[in-house]
């Protein structure tokens, strides 16, 4: 049986990307004397990329990342009023209020009366507690676990942790990267709940052969898509 459900949290329960790419947006305006917006964003996104490993996901990071481009497209010559205004931003970011997504809430409270219900998440650890505490839905989760990657490994041992393992768990995401292909490789069911903004570097092609793997419309499916599993899969 399905005992344990896992979820992602930003595009997944709340809005994330739209005010990464807001930010993205005024960044690119504030260089816009320097370089044309599509090569001032295709640095940032090196940057970024290259920048994972030191700063791992979230805000902060991308503040960083836009701060280095900046600085990089300019040979140097920002302007501290520039630099400024970058680091303000990211402080916006910091602080905007939580939008949850349609059925988010009505999603987790229905399978949280029959499963252990698990919040996994990457990110900036005070950012991501911050918006579980406003998100109102931190009380519906047994547990929450704050990673710097998502990875079968990583997979496994929350599930074995918080669960009867992976093979016995079901992980909710909008990232086909990050997850559901991995929580496939762990042995889990991987449900895929697209959202209308993807991150590039969260880009995968969907597994869709795989026989534990679902694609849904929103989370309003989701507890049916449950039930229906539990009643005609042999898992």
């Amino acid at each position: 049986m399905i005992t344990t459900i896992g979820f992602d949290a930003d595009d997944t329960l709340w809005q994330n990307e739209a005010f990464f790419q807001l930010t993205q947006d005024r960044f690119t305006a504030l260089l816009t004397d320097y370089a044309e917006a599509a090569h001032l964003q295709d640095r940032l996104l090196e940057a970024e990329r290259r920048n994972l490993g030191h700063y791992g996901f979230g805000v902060k990071g991308f503040t960083l990342s836009m701060i280095e481009t900046a600085i990089e497209i300019t040979q140097g010559r920002v302007p501290a009023s520039v630099i400024a205004k970058i680091i303000a931003a990211g402080r916006e970011m910091l602080a905007h209020p939580i939008e949850l997504l349609p059925h988010a809430k009505a999603a987790v409270t229905a399978l949280a009366c029959d499963h252990r219900v698990v919040l996994i998440t990457k990110g900036d650890l005070l950012d991501q507690e911050r918006k579980l505490a406003q998100s109102g839905l931190g009380d519906l989760f047994h547990a929450v676990e704050i990673v710097s990657d998502k990875t079968p490994a990583i997979y496994k041992s929350i599930f074995a942790r918080h669960g009867d393992g992976a093979s016995h768990a079901l992980m909710v995401g909008n990232s086909l990267k990050s997850d559901v292909i991995p929580a496939l490789d762990a042995g889990s069911w991987g449900v895929h709940v697209p959202h209308r903004l993807t991150w590039a570097l969260e880009h995968a092609s969907p597994p869709s052969g795989h026989p534990r793997f679902l694609s849904l419309t929103d989370l309003g499916e989701l507890a049916d898509k449950v039930e229906t599993i539990k009643a005609t899969r042999n898992i």
